[in-house]
């Protein structure tokens, strides 16, 4: 086997769909593992050299320095021991054993392996595989994902575009492809990363057709693909223009139940600005309503491109029914008609802001608050329930709800370990108070929120403070106090509290980490959106800023006009820049409507 030092490096050509890599793929059949969804593990057995001084017997006979195989040697060998030694041989027979998977050749390139992926370094994880294949180790699933991960990265790693650069990236073209025809030599069952690793090297041959192959491949291995699998040949056909294909890759995505983010709507977006398909256009600035809501800047640009553009101008109905957008708006809950461009004519395309309202500076429209349907909000307390029973211990969250019902409902839940920490070195039950005595003032029945605290907030630290002991009293007394179990994660308590009750939530949490990414749905942004209260600490005090009177989303009116929010900082105090986009002969101002609410609950419809 050639070292990776000695190839010969030239640029790979388009791997052609007759090729005998190709051929190939298609007639090799890895191991199937459709029946169960559990990776295919062989067993190992770790060569060890043993010397015996003496022969057993007669039929298990050994010669000195004998190479043999661990599992072999517990099977056909027995070393006469007396009950005394028992344990303490089989505590050195266990060390033994475990020192031996540890310095087994497969798990000694395993180890390297995985520090070559660290460092990204190709060339001497190639060096690593042709050494091992020289000497006869066995690789397994991870090894050969490992190295189809490098050398399908050796693309995207490849932004400087030295010559180091280009010789990796021809290195690992030519030599992935290899080693994915190899794993299907060896009957190494593969997985989801196996199959998208490789489609990333047939994207990185201008190849996406094949890349798609292998996503449609996957499913003869019961392999559910994930949104990666699908980047390799959505985005492949974008770069190449090839809309329908593209659109291909995506109608799949859809019938497997995966969720395009901003980077494929945006790629899908521009594609279909760049074949003039205004259909399509108004499609993929809805599903960004519907999945993004707020948009990045280089998603801006391409949406303002869109609307600068002469074929923005050519499509729309001149003379649409008002009676069906009217309905549309109703039946999506606000802020959108689905009825398809409105009108005809070049487009008014300007950067601006709301005032607090949401009225708009340029256009004077108002935008509105996107009704939350209360069946959604009740199937995701459900769902979150689940999930927090399935991550915390059953019976502590399950004596929580008891507890919820008996206590509840409340008007605000208050995430105290949050707002007693900010702007704050240490806990402040201080601040804390500040905050529930604020919120109890506006609480439509003047009863205290719930606050939610973890146990060692209550028992330990500045908790044994006097006046704090004082504090804690008062509130478990009126039945406004919750301590999450030690061991618990209490922002499942207080989230989950804040959604069955139908009320506000207090805190500067973000909810961007994995715990929320769990929840998996567009409708937790737009909870969100309606019931986080947050705060600001300033000379003059604590500030509240409650959820906007308006919905921060892609907004479509009833007149055919669009306003776009554009992603900035966390900063709570600065105004959010909008695109307002018109018709141009259609800029006027509306009059203001204050829409009702009830700022402590639900949004009235």
């Amino acid at each position: 086997m050639q070292s990776a030092s000695s190839l010969t490096l030239t640029v790979m050509p388009t791997l052609a769909r007759n090729t005998s890599l190709f051929a190939f793929f298609n007639k090799t059949q890895f191991p199937l593992c459709g029946q169960s969804r559990y990776s295919h593990r062989s067993r190992l057995h770790y060569p060890i050299l043993i010397s015996f001084k003496s022969v057993i017997n007669k039929k298990n006979s050994f010669s000195s320095n004998k190479r043999i195989h661990l599992s072999t040697l517990a099977l056909s060998a027995t070393v006469p021991t007396n009950e005394s030694s028992t344990s303490t041989t089989t505590s050195l027979s266990n060390k033994s054993r475990k020192k031996a998977h540890r310095e087994s050749p497969e798990n000694l390139l395993r180890f390297n392996l995985d520090m070559c992926s660290k460092r990204g370094d190709l060339v001497e994880a190639l060096r690593l595989y042709d050494d091992a294949r020289s000497k006869g180790i066995s690789l397994s699933q991870h090894h050969y994902n490992v190295l189809l991960y490098l050398c399908s990265s050796s693309h995207s790693s490849s932004v400087d575009g030295g010559e180091n650069d280009e010789r990796n990236l021809n290195l690992g073209l030519r030599r992935g492809f290899e080693i994915f025809q190899q794993m299907g030599i060896d009957r190494v069952a593969p997985n989801e990363a196996t199959f998208t690793s490789a489609a990333r090297l047939a994207a990185a041959m201008e190849d996406p057709e094949m890349a798609f192959e292998l996503v449609k491949k996957m499913t003869s291995y019961d392999i559910p693909p994930k949104l990666r699998s699908y980047e390799p040949a959505l985005f492949g056909f974008c770069k190449k223009g090839e809309a329908d294909k593209a659109y291909e890759v995506d109608a799949h995505m859809v019938a497997s139940g995966v969720s395009a983010e901003e980077p494929e709507l945006a790629a899908l977006l521009q594609l279909s600005l760049d074949a003039e398909r205004g259909d399509k256009v108004y499609e993929m600035l809805h599903r960004l309503r519907a999945t993004v809501r707020q948009v990045s800047e280089s998603t801006t640009v391409v949406v303002e491109s869109w609307f600068k553009s002469n074929a923005s101008a050519e499509v729309g109905e001149e003379n649409w029914d008002v009676g069906k957008v009217k309905e549309g708006i109703v039946q999506g809950g606000g802020g959108w008609h689905g009825q398809g461009w409105l009108g005809k004519g070049k487009w008014a395309v300007v950067r601006t802001r709301m005032d607090e309202e949401g009225t708009c500076h340029s256009c004077g429209e108002r935008l509105v608050s996107i009704d939350i349907d209360p069946l959604e909000t009740e199937n995701f307390a459900s769902s979150l329930s689940n999930l927090a029973c399935q991550r915390e211990a059953m019976a502590d969250f399950n004596s929580f709800q008891e507890w919820l019902l008996q206590h509840g409902p409340f008007d605000a839940v208050i995430d105290g370990a949050n707002v007693g920490l900010i702007n704050q070195r240490n806990f402040s039950f201080l601040q804390l108070n500040s905050v529930v005595n604020r919120v109890r003032q506006m609480s439509p029945s003047k009863r205290l929120p719930l606050i939610v605290l973890h146990s060692r907030r209550v028992k330990g630290g500045p908790a044994q403070n006097p006046n704090n002991k004082k504090l804690l009293e008062n509130w478990r007394k009126s039945g406004a106090l919750y301590a999450t179990p030690y061991g618990s994660n209490d922002d499942w308590y207080w989230l989950y509290a804040a959604v069955s009750c139908k009320c506000l939530l207090i805190t500067n949490d973000e909810m961007r980490d994995h715990l929320f990414q769990l929840l998996g749905t567009s409708f937790f942004p737009r909870w969100k959106e309606k019931h986080q209260v947050r705060l600001t600490v300033s000379r003059k005090g604590l500030n509240l800023h409650m959820p906007p009177p308006y919905s921060i989303v892609i907004q479509e009116s009833e007149r055919g006009n669009w306003h776009v929010p554009t992603v900035t900082g966390d900063d709570i105090e600065t105004p959010k820049p909008w695109l307002c986009i018109t018709r141009a002969h259609s800029v006027t101002s509306s009059p203001k409507q204050k829409p009702s609410a009830n700022i402590m609950g639900e949004r009235t419809r």
